[in-house]
């Protein structure tokens, strides 16, 4: 047995500044709570595990130089990835040239072109993660009746939302829906409604939108402002995951229908998942952090028990080891078990399609249980139906909003 009692220094980056910052630091504190329970058991190895994390602003060109200076200067023993896909792909020639075992956090298809054999996806989007994001989407929208015959596609000019929007257009074609629209705007896009004007000219029965945090939040208010209304809107939107986005867009969501990972209900409540969260919730307003962590926590917290178990199980730190073991093994997570396939992506996809419904005002406590992100996809998970078409929604909440004359 090693007499090495010094710490297991595992390095990475995460956009800790800028403007991923608020999903990187929920992932930060599941990281820290993941790397106190390890330890309280003993650690790895017999040894204490010790967290390297740098901050790359959200510049991707930053992240290169942070994963040389993590394995080069700072001697780190395994490094992980940060979040997201801008991320995950600038360090992956790195990694590749040095050869290391590497899980990435929440990157969509990040291996599809690298096709390296040490990559590992902490993302339940399956082997064709372009498509499975959102395929649950179409797939709804094929069964309405009537069926919805045209779609108009509205992404953000970012790296994230190629994938998305590549996926949107096979599903398209697979479920036989016409595109009739598609427009991409800058990031520093401030006013929406004359995106949503182009959108209302092409008269699309489906609004498939890729959007991200700021621009979720100002879509939605632009859509739900505007006399066209879609059968059918959302997709893949980044933001309506993250609890502060659904405070401030409170009753504005309803009816909305977009991708989801993981939320609290009854068929989602993995071994041990429920204990990550009541330590997340008691440290995340100290932390300034996603106050439920619903969409980053189970994930990161994942992302660190594959890490962790292939440690384990190979006595190892040597990265074609824990490789080797990742690629064969079944891994027991918060999130469920876990398996890798083909480019490291797990071998089954399990994402979710909710529709929020039922939201009053702003109050945090009604995204606690999932009652407000009804599951409609798949229906093995399904907690509810699908509202259809969108339009309904809104006219239900009008009528429950507006006051009933006295006879």
């Amino acid at each position: 047995m090693s007499l090495n009692t010094s710490p297991i220094r595992i390095g990475y980056c995460l956009s800790l500044t800028g403007p991923l910052a608020g999903n990187s630091r929920s992932a930060k504190l599941a990281h820290d709570i993941w790397q106190e329970d390890v330890n309280a058991g003993g650690g790895l190895l017999e040894r204490p595990v010790e967290l390297i994390c740098h901050d790359d602003h959200a510049d991707a060109s930053r992240v290169p130089e942070i994963y040389q200076r993590l394995i080069d200067l700072e001697g780190v023993d395994v490094v992980v990835g940060g979040y997201g896909t801008n991320s995950l792909v600038a360090a992956m020639p790195l990694i590749i040239q040095r050869q290391r075992f590497f899980v990435g956090l929440m990157g969509l298809g990040v291996n599809n072109t690298f096709r390296y054999p040490n990559y590992f996806a902490m993302i339940p989007t399956g082997p064709a993660p372009n498509t499975s994001l959102t395929e649950g989407f179409f797939e709804l929208a094929s069964q309405q009746s009537p069926k919805p015959e045209t779609i108009a596609l509205l992404s953000a000019d970012a790296e994230f939302s190629r994938n998305p929007i590549m996926g949107a257009k096979d599903s398209a074609k697979k479920y036989g829906f016409r595109i009739v629209h598609a427009s991409v705007y800058p990031l520093s896009t401030s006013n929406f409604t004359s995106l949503i004007n182009k959108v209302a000219e092409s008269e699309c029965d489906i609004l498939f939108l890729c959007s991200y945090l700021s621009d979720s939040i100002k879509l939605v208010q632009a859509i739900r402002s505007h006399a066209f209304h879609p059968k059918m809107v959302g997709g893949a939107m980044i933001g309506p995951q993250n609890t502060s986005v659904k405070a401030t867009l409170g009753p504005l969501l309803n009816g909305f229908v977009n991708y989801e990972y993981w939320v609290p209900s009854p068929e989602l409540m993995f071994p041990g998942v429920r204990k990550l969260l009541e330590a997340y919730q008691l440290r995340a307003a100290a932390s300034d952090v996603d106050p439920l962590g619903h969409y980053m926590a189970p994930l990161a917290y994942s992302q660190m028990q594959v890490v962790a178990d292939a440690i384990k199980a190979t006595g190892s730190l040597e990265d074609a080891k824990l490789a080797e073991y990742a690629r064969k093994a079944t891994f027991h997570t918060v999130m469920g078990t876990i398996e890798f396939g083909n480019n490291g992506e797990w071998s089954r996809p399990r994402v979710l399609q909710v529709q929020f419904q039922g939201i009053v005002g702003s109050d945090l406590s009604q995204f606690r249980n999932g009652s407000t992100q009804i599951v409609v996809s798949p229906p093995e998970m399904a907690s509810g139906q699908l509202c259809f078409p969108y339009a309904q929604v809104i006219d239900r909440q009008s009528d429950q909003a507006t006051p009933k004359e006295k006879p």
